[in-house]
């Protein structure tokens, strides 16, 4: 019967998502047995078994056009490397499961596979109009496609989707096939979800409670809490960048030219041109601008105040002069409105650089590519900073595996650069909305323990918190022989000021505490009882149970079957993970895909 499918003959247009590519890209070139065409070259190993370089490579590859082919546009150093991250996790994966198909004596055969795919059809297909009926999927139209000469390119695919899903399936089945449940494990599980308190918290917490003036650190105290505590300091591969940033602020002419697009647009509409023609063509919203600027629905509150303002004063079926908001400006038609929910469609320009101001930085961004980016030589940097007028700023350091902050700005690709540079290279013009920027590495430190010259600041902190907790702590029992005295939490709190809030009632399951002592001490307590002091990690607590409402032991025998199938399912999902989790752990791995390639990506065109 497979044969028959790989023999049928017709064309006919299907878009297929290939979900396990790879698999199929490993079972051709022999990527997870070292015995394939292409090996050659090996980027690691999972349990000793190679994964050959130019195969990893071209699959790679093969994602890079994927994505690029779903969103259009320049890929930064960072997108790159997550694809490599995510198509060796991928290998990897499939590796280790492979390995345990293959010790398990898991295997599918043809007729599974056929089965499978006569009647399971994979999600792709539910969607393609030549196999519905009146809107509806239609199996049969769906299994004649699998005898035309259509389906022939891509069996080969579907086959190895179909395999490794049924592998996988069986592998599960394996896992989970002695979860079981008890009825007290049940009502314990239930009692957590529907057992409630409400409780006053009164919280000490030594960073806020105890002011810094109030803590003497001295050199030796600091220099033997390093020596003491050297492995807490130890840090990854860190770099140290300098930098010069090209603003990208739009100005008012800026604001001007788009205010006139806006009336343009208007214009336009008002002449007769169609509002959905105009907004498909000019709108930044691409979303609404695929549906021709429909918005559908909103409730009044929840747009930008300004659009919020317009939309709900503007006379019905009538194009607004532009509004301005925070996004841009917009053309308002509402085609509805009811009380406090309204209907319409908008077309939102965009304020951004145009006219002669980006021609200017256009010619500022060219000269920073020219004279400061991409060299060998540390000065260029300074350079480019004389000759723009730029100054030259300092990143905090940069950690292995992490991004460039400039304050509250996050910058792409220069912490992926950073750790593939010579000392005193220049980057390449990293872009983004608000600047353009040109990095230095002016070092790179090892990973390792920094010499305590380095780290005195965190050393200090770490010494000063410590000595936070002590104050702390006395405070905690000053505010408790004030409860024995007679006073209410609320009152000692007030009086210490000190914070103390009520919250509840809440379950076990979603608690709007995060310390698990706290939650646990607060559902041990009957109503009205008090805790002592708890000392925990991150602060310390004093708290009152005010109410506690048990868990409905009717309701639960009541509902008790249903409720089983339902946490037997949620048991078997978290063991899959585990599972799953587990086996990855135990796999040998051997990651030289640094050593062995190029990790930097292709560049995309600079522009404004």
């Amino acid at each position: 019967m497979m044969q028959a499918f790989r023999n049928a003959a017709k064309p006919l247009m299907v878009v297929v998502a290939i979900t396990f590519f790879a698999w199929l890209v490993l079972d051709l070139s022999g990527i997870t047995g070292g015995t394939g065409l292409l090996t050659r070259t090996s980027v690691g190993k999972v349990n000793g078994r190679s994964i050959d370089a130019r195969t990893y490579q071209s699959i790679v590859q093969q994602s890079i056009d994927a994505r690029q082919r779903q969103n259009p546009g320049t890929m930064g150093l960072e997108d790159y490397q997550q694809v490599r991250d995510e198509v060796w996790d991928q290998i990897v994966q499939s590796s280790v499961l492979d390995a345990e198909y293959r010790r398990r004596g898991i295997q599918v055969s043809e007729d599974e596979i056929v089965q499978a795919m006569r009647t399971s059809p994979m999600a792709e297909f539910r969607n393609v109009p030549d196999f519905q009926t009146d809107s509806q999927f239609d199996l049969s139209k769906y299994q004649r496609w699998l005898t035309s000469s259509v389906a022939q390119q891509y069996l080969p695919t579907l086959e190895a989707q179909y395999r490794d899903e049924l592998q996988r399936t069986k592998l599960l089945r394996v896992v989970t096939a002695d979860i079981f449940l008890s009825d007290a494990a049940l009502w314990q599980r239930y009692r957590d979800e529907h057992e409630t308190v409400k409780v006053g918290l009164t919280a000490i917490v030594p960073r806020n409670a105890v002011p810094d003036s109030a803590v003497k650190v001295s050199d030796a105290e600091v220099a033997q809490y390093y020596q003491a505590h050297r492995g807490d300091f130890n840090r990854p591969r860190t770099a140290y960048l300098s930098y010069v940033a090209l603003p990208r602020h739009t100005i008012a002419a800026d604001t001007a030219a788009t205010r006139a697009r806006a009336d343009s647009a208007r214009r336009e509409i008002q002449g007769g041109a169609l509002f959905a023609d105009v907004a498909r063509r000019e709108s930044a919203d691409s979303v609404s601008a695929a549906k021709g600027g429909d918005l559908g629905e909103w409730t009044k509150g929840s747009m930008d105040p300004a659009f919020d303002s317009a939309a709900f004063s503007l006379p019905l079926k009538t194009v607004s002069p532009p509004v301005l908001s925070q996004f841009g400006f917009h053309l308002i038609e509402v085609t509805s409105r009811k009380g406090n929910k309204a209907k319409g469609r908008h077309i939102l320009f965009p304020i951004e650089v145009t006219g002669q101001h980006r021609d200017q930085l256009d010619a500022q961004a060219d000269s920073l590519e020219r004279l400061g980016a991409e060299r060998a030589d540390p000065a260029a940097l300074d350079t480019v900073a004389r000759a723009l007028k730029l100054s030259i700023g300092k990143s905090a350091p940069v950690q292995q595996g992490s991004k460039v902050q400039l304050g509250p700005l996050v910058v792409p690709d220069a912490g992926v650069w950073a750790f593939q540079a010579k000392r005193g290279a220049t980057s390449p013009v990293i872009e983004t909305s608000y600047a353009f920027y040109v990095f230095r590495l002016d070092s790179l430190q090892d990973a390792g323990v920094p010499p305590l010259s380095q780290v005195r600041a965190a050393v200090t902190h770490e010494v000063r918190e410590q000595k936070k907790w002590e104050q702390a702590r006395s405070l905690a029992k000053d505010y408790v022989k004030r409860l024995e005295g007679g006073s209410s939490m609320a009152q000692a709190a007030a009086a210490m000021k000190l914070p103390h809030r009520e919250f509840g009632p809440f379950s076990r399951i979603n608690p709007p505490l995060t310390n698990p002592i706290v939650v646990g001490t607060a559902f041990g307590l009957d109503a009205g009882k008090r805790s002592g002091i708890l000392d925990t990690k991150d602060g310390i607590y004093v708290l009152e149970t005010l109410q506690h409402t048990k868990a409905d032991s009717a309701a639960f025998v009541k509902g008790l079957d249903e409720y089983r199938a339902h946490a037997i399912s949620l048991a078997r999902q978290e063991r899959v993970r585990n599972y799953i989790t587990a086996l990855r752990s135990a796999a040998k791995i051997v990651d030289n895909r640094d050593k062995v390639l190029q990790t930097g990506g292709p560049q995309g065109q600079r522009g404004v």
